[in-house]
């Protein structure tokens, strides 16, 4: 069992209607499906595989952007947000992976400067949500 107090950081950001997360990965870790769920019906509402940006592949992602990725579930963005998104990420190639559930009103109260993400210790840059993992084969 994971220690709950050494929780990995996650982060996401609201510009206007456009949400965008960043989950950290190693430089040999490569996105392979990302799902996004209303965390208090467990209800999926959006899935997508196959991130076609090499950002998209480390983790940083634009939620309901169907562009961004090989296969992606029909349907929207809704228009009114739950109150907490569960996203998760399942690495390609392997049965492992990373997620988190956001509070909504938290992330857009945030004002998080550009580059950055909010995370449940405050504003990180993807670099910064990275660099919590050990990587093994650097380079």
């Amino acid at each position: 069992m994971s220690d709950p107090t050494t929780t990995i950081l996650t982060g996401m950001r609201i510009d206007d209607s456009r949400i965008s997360v960043k989950m950290p990965t190693c430089p040999t870790d490569k996105v392979g499906t990302v799902e996004v769920y209303n965390s208090d019906s467990e209800k999926l509402l959006w899935r997508a595989s196959g991130p076609k940006t090499p950002e998209g592949r480390h983790g940083a992602v634009t939620l309901w952007k169907v562009d961004d990725f090989l296969k992606a579930s029909p349907g929207t963005q809704p228009k009114t947000l739950p109150n907490n998104l569960d996203v998760s990420v399942t690495f390609a190639g392997v049965e492992d992976g990373t997620g988190d559930v956001f509070n909504i009103s938290k992330v857009k109260a945030a004002h998080i400067p550009d580059g950055q993400y909010w995370t449940r210790d405050g504003a990180r840059t993807a670099a910064q949500i990275d660099a919590q993992l050990k990587c093994h084969s650097e380079g």
